[in-house]
């Protein structure tokens, strides 16, 4: 029986999970390094290093801090290079609202490009101050003060955007019409009426 891998996000610095891996030796549990270093046409080496992996209670946070890295050479988290190459060009863009709502209650997370922006957005409408922004995101109160000038800024636009769909959703449906009756229906198809 394995353990299961906790949900919660690691905080910055941790390396603590390494611990816990099916990866590292004991003296009762040898494990070859080299294993998770096979070169591409190694089908076996991967094929044993894939499955120590899928029975690692930390696969994911293995994978997490590979990504986060920018590991990317062997084996990590169950994935090849190759696999997690078009993991590593979507990171920015992951969001993990759990990340999130960790670094929200203070919590030294990695975050996305796209977590940090939610960070942002939600500290804002909590109307937390800019020094604790500051401090969660370990930047300058200044730098706080310029993401939440930013973040209001893209409220208030998204408002106006919104607004003017609304008023032009009508318009659009009058139009409509017009053109519909002004311009009857042309039949290409030569059938027969019945």
């Amino acid at each position: 029986m394995h353990r299961t891998e906790t949900s919660e996000p690691r905080a910055l610095g941790d390396h603590t999970w390494r611990d816990r891996a099916a990866c590292r030796s004991t003296p009762h549990h040898q494990v070859d390094p080299e294993l998770f270093f096979p070169e591409p046409d190694e089908v076996d080496r991967i094929r044993e290093a894939k499955a120590l992996c899928a029975q690692c209670p930390v696969r994911k946070v293995c994978l997490d801090a590979a990504l986060e890295n920018g590991d990317s050479v062997g084996i990590r988290g169950g994935m090849t290079e190759e696999e997690r190459d078009p993991l590593h060009k979507k990171l920015d863009h992951r969001l993990d609202y759990r990340r999130v709502n960790e670094v929200l209650a203070g919590r030294d997370i990695h975050l996305t490009t796209a977590e940090r922006r939610a960070v942002v957005r939600a500290a804002y409408q909590a109307e937390l101050p800019a020094s604790r922004l500051a401090w969660l995101l370990k930047i300058t109160e200044e730098h706080a003060g310029k993401l939440y000038r930013r973040t209001r800024r893209e409220i208030r636009n998204r408002a106006v955007e919104q607004q003017k769909k609304a008023e032009q959703a009508p318009k659009d449906q009058l139009h409509g019409l017009k053109t519909h009756r002004s311009n009857p229906p042309v039949r290409d198809d030569l059938g027969t009426a019945a």
